[in-house]
């Protein structure tokens, strides 16, 4: 398999052929390659019923010419075997999935067609309507004709099913996978790899995927699973060529440096970056939040960088634009900005009011007084207003309300992006001329990180409308933390593979155990997990000979005795790292972290990869310390927090060696030097300290501070530093023994036989490499055996044991009660909620009560200024965290790998007064004003707790627990209602 498609060429296969397919009118390539499962051998009558079906009309005929890949999918369906599409955005895969549905009606045969959100499964609802009336819409918020012969569902909802043993799924002819590229999202990834592997032998699949290099993996895997041939049909085709710009931070102008042919202009890219304005340390402190990552702001009564380029968009015609931004604070802050401009002529701002009241119409007295709604209103920000409101999915209350407007993509002209919202790159029908990045940086759910190459890609495919744009325009906002390399392989790299996310939960063992046909171990050996682990084998061993090589070839005099002074010198550096953990601790630290300290840190730090073999540090540089804060944490009780306990991030202005422009040179920076383990780390604090200047903007001030630092050591080489025990006052005896080893193994060097050999240091060198060779063919060795073994045998059997350990499964794998209640929760962490049941909590309190603890399990934003709860809540609060403490510690007792107080702290309160209030009956307006929640994201919770308590009345219903049942359904009738459940205009 070719690691990357970005020259067409034949896929490479081992039981099949890949075909190139050209449209001899235009420069369109697709790849065609199957898939066959070992020893399969077609039957000679389903060949000749494929060419009778092949021969006939065709089931669907379009009104343009269709593209080859196109053309070629649909062949593989005609010919009644299954086919993976891979395209771009907007490439027409929709197409296929419309002569699939045709074809199964045609046929009197019933089609599933699925979908990674609600969103998606409601608009392509009403698409199918309009193209054929048998279909049906099955979302859990929806259920409309569940006996249609097509039915359209989100993958939970047809995974359930699977479970449950609905008749429908015995009857199922063809399944439709949309954005099967979501099987990679780490947390409901796991559903398609279920869904697929449990689908119904006879069935035939489309798989409707953005471009992946390993589309071929995939089609194997279903080959060899469903014992059937898949079809891959793969296309770098874009209907409208796309162009990539550049705007740099503070700039005025666009820089392309990807063309429409796909040519990267490497002088362009680096004027654009030798273009940027680095922001300033008192600029950004002023700003106070208003600055962000991507963009500048700008001070009151300026324009910021994105008014700017909306303005250039209008005024070049590059309208209408989608506007990716993956902050809800900044989207709510660009939507503010964007307030000064007037986008719409006078027939369009009729148009958008009666859109406006149409839906306005739909909400109560109360709701239209939410500031959002008259903010809106006047402003009269064209429907630009609206598709803002629909995208943002968590920065207003109206997300819901105007869920998705199709008549508005010709009017819109910006939408800004949060998060919660990627709708767009998993399939929406919104397509723009132009799509603008505000940043590139997004949370995971673990971190801050740059969004992928493969991210860029599906994003940035919005822009360019067929049949409309010649070419799709993308802008990347660049700021200084943006590294050359990290946009260039962001513009120019290759899209992500699809890569399994395949992880074991109790729900999923469960449901394995209770179904009929259903085995844990079944699904796990016919995992995409498992085949990567076995696909991967041949490759790791290639690997390992290829190391193992070149380890051997590394012949070292006195070998022996240089690995024991390279031991001593690794334990010496160990040592060394944990005295700096110590000394720079903010304990010792904190007091002497004044302004204008000057202080000396380590560039590249001395640890187990690093190349350095002095027992001296190297590569450092001495700075002066400009301020010091407390790194903010999540929700945590800080009254009785020393503040030794917290993390600080300290800012230091110096001159850093960065690489730019293809070139390494020095530049003054002011470096933030965080908590332990950032690649800075403080090894001397001074007793010196410089005056500090009021205004640290001028880069003149920052010259002058550098050029006293230089004066300084000038005189002082030493750098005057501050000693550990006589002056920061360190006296623990961690630090005294530390201190007494590392004087022992200095002796040690001194004295050892081969320390005065010549070219020490080159030998070491090579023994290091030679040490990390050994440990990357360990690695790989250790990787196959897990590979040639059941991918998460030892997690199965751990958790089987937790089951048993709790009541929920017998050791003969029988369903007790509580198991069965479990079964049913798949939207919040069903052994803690279950236990919860089983203990009576949730019988003993009021519904509100109930309700507000439920949101605990919803809720995973982490907010920094969440109020306490009040006392009779904070109670419950505390009964849910001692039932998650001990089914956690159950499970690290049963060798599962697990965090217990981890676990415990993600069950946050921080919507319980919100939601408390809010099932006690208070408007919504009401609430916004008690709690610094956005709105979207109070909305969207609510209506996952709604979903959750759907399924407790399926579970309580499955326990006979009528009482349980009817205070459930209670709970529904509480808090479905007014803005928060308002309908989706789709349907």
């Amino acid at each position: 398999m070719e690691d990357s498609y970005e020259t067409p060429q034949p896929m490479q296969n081992s039981n099949g052929n890949g075909t190139m397919i050209v449209n001899d009118d235009e420069p369109v390539t697709c790849l065609h390659d199957v898939s066959f499962p070992p020893g399969y051998v077609p039957s000679s009558s389903s060949t000749g019923a494929a060419a009778a079906e092949a021969d006939a009309k065709p089931a669907k005929e379009f009104p343009f010419t269709l593209d080859p890949f196109q053309s070629e999918a649909i062949k593989c369906l005609d010919n009644g075997e299954s086919v993976m599409v891979s395209a771009h955005t907007s490439a027409g895969k929709t197409v296929v999935a419309l002569y699939a549905i045709a074809m199964s009606l045609r046929n009197k045969q019933r089609v599933i067609y699925t979908s990674p959100i609600k969103a998606l499964s409601n608009q392509k609802y009403r698409e199918f309507k309009e193209e054929f009336s048998d279909v049906g819409l099955m979302t859990g918020d929806v259920t409309i004709d569940p006996n249609a012969s097509c039915l359209v569902m989100t993958t939970e909802i047809w995974r359930s099913m699977q479970y449950k043993g609905s008749e429908i799924t015995r009857e199922v002819a063809w399944v439709i996978f949309d954005e099967v590229h979501y099987m990679r999202d780490r947390e409901r990834g796991v559903v398609w790899e279920e869904s697929i592997v449990m689908a119904p032998k006879n069935s035939r699949f489309v798989f409707l995927s953005a471009t992946v290099p390993n589309a071929k993996e995939f089609a194997d895997w279903v080959a060899k699973v469903h014992q059937q041939p898949c079809h891959i049909v793969y296309t770098d085709y874009r209907p409208t060529p796309l162009q990539h710009y550049i705007f740099p931070a503070g700039g005025s102008g666009l820089y392309l440096v990807v063309d429409e042919k796909g040519k990267f202009r490497e002088d362009s890219f680096h004027k654009a970056l030798n273009a940027l304005v680095p922001a300033g340390e008192g600029e950004k402190k002023r700003e106070n939040g208003k600055r962000h990552k991507g963009l500048v702001a700008g001070k009151l009564g300026e324009e910021s960088d994105i008014f700017k380029m909306v303005k250039m968009i209008i005024q070049r015609q590059y309208d209408p634009v989608i506007i990716f931004s993956f902050s809800k604070r900044e989207c709510e802050f660009l939507a503010m900005q964007m307030a000064k401009l007037d986008l719409t002529e006078d027939d369009e701002k009729v148009n958008i009011e009666t859109i406006f009241w149409s839906a306005m119409d739909m909400l109560s007295d109360d709701d239209k007084k939410l500031p959002q709604a008259s903010f809106w209103l006047l402003r009269w920000f064209g429907l630009l207003s609206f598709v803002i409101l629909l995208f943002l999915s968590s920065v207003t209350c109206f997300t819901l309300v105007l869920h998705s407007l199709s008549l508005s993509v010709s009017l819109s002209v910006c939408v800004c992006e949060s998060p919660a919202a990627e709708t767009f790159s998993i399939g929406l029908n919104m397509p723009a001329k132009t799509v603008v990045f505000t940043n590139v940086r997004k949370f995971d759910g673990d971190k801050f990180r740059w969004i992928s190459s493969g991210e860029y890609i599906q994003m940035s495919g919005r822009a360019g409308r067929r049949g409309i744009d010649e070419r799709g325009i993308c802008i990347l906002m660049v700021d200084d933390k943006m590294e050359p390399s990290t946009a260039k392989m962001m513009l120019k790299g290759s899209a992500d593979s699809l890569n399994s996310a395949f992880h074991l939960s109790y729900n999923m063992l469960l449901n394995q155990i209770r179904c009929e046909e259903g085995s844990p171990e079944n699904l796990l050996r016919n995992s995409f997990y498992q085949f990567q682990a076995d696909h991967a084998i041949p490759d790791l061993e290639k690997q390992a000979k290829v190391l193992e090589e070149e380890r051997d070839s590394m012949v070292i005099e006195e070998e022996d005795s240089l690995k024991n002074y390279y031991n001593l010198l690794q334990q010496y550096k160990s040592l060394k790292k944990d005295v700096r953990d110590i000394v720079f601790s903010p304990k010792y630290c904190l007091p002497f972290l004044q302004p204008g300290r000057f202080v000396c840190i380590e560039c590249t730090r001395g640890d187990d990869n690093s190349p350095s073999f002095s027992t001296e540090d190297h590569q450092v540089t001495w700075g002066v310390v400009i301020e010091f804060e407390k790194v903010k944490g999540v929700y945590e009780d800080d009254a009785n927090k020393k503040p030794e306990d917290s993390n600080y991030t300290v800012n230091i202005l110096t001159r850093c060696v960065v690489s730019k422009g293809g070139a390494g040179k020095k530049t003054l920076k002011i470096v933030p030097l965080k908590e332990s383990g950032e690649p800075l780390v403080i090894i001397k604090l001074s007793s010196a300290r410089l005056p500090m200047p009021k205004d640290l903007l001028p880069l003149q001030t920052r010259e002058n501070m550098l050029k006293s630092t230089s004066e300084f050591l000038a005189r002082n080489a030493s750098g005057l530093p501050l000693d550990p025990e006589a002056n920061m006052g360190i006296r623990s005896s961690s630090y005294q023994k530390l201190v007494r080893r590392i004087e022992a193994l200095e002796s040690l060097f001194d004295k050892h036989e081969i320390s005065k050999s010549p070219l020490i240091e080159q030998k070491l060198k090579v023994l290091h490499m030679k040490q990390e060779l050994t440990a990357k063919i360990k690695s790989i060795k250790r990787q196959m055996r897990s590979s040639t073994e059941l991918a998460f045998k030892d997690e199965l059997k751990a958790r089987k044991r937790v089951l048993r350990r709790l009541g929920y499964a017998t050791s003969d794998d029988v369903v007790e009660l509580k198991g069965k209640v479990a079964c049913e929760i798949s939207s919040a962490e069903e052994l803690t909620l279950t236990e919860l049941i089983f203990n009576g909590v949730l019988k003993d309190v009021k519904v509100e009560e109930m309700v507000s603890l439920l949101s605990c399990f919803v809720w995973q934003e982490k907010l920094q200024d969440a109020s306490k709860p009040r006392e009779e809540l904070e109670l419950l609060f505390t009964q849910l965290q001692d039932t998650a403490r001990r089914v956690a510690k159950v499970q690290l007792e049963c060798k599962v790998q697990i965090d217990v107080e981890g676990f415990v702290n993600s069950f946050r309160p921080d919507i319980m007064e919100a939601v408390y209030a809010w099932a006690k009956g208070s408007k919504f307006y009401e609430i916004m004003e008690i709690t610094p929640v956005f709105e979207g994201s109070l909305i969207r919770a609510i209506r996952r707790l709604e979903e959750v308590l759907q399924q407790l009345i399926l579970a309580a219903k499955s326990i006979g627990e009528t009482e349980l049942e009817a205070k459930f359904e209670e709970a529904v009738s509480k808090i479905k209602r007014d803005i928060v459940f308002a309908a989706s205009l789709y349907l």
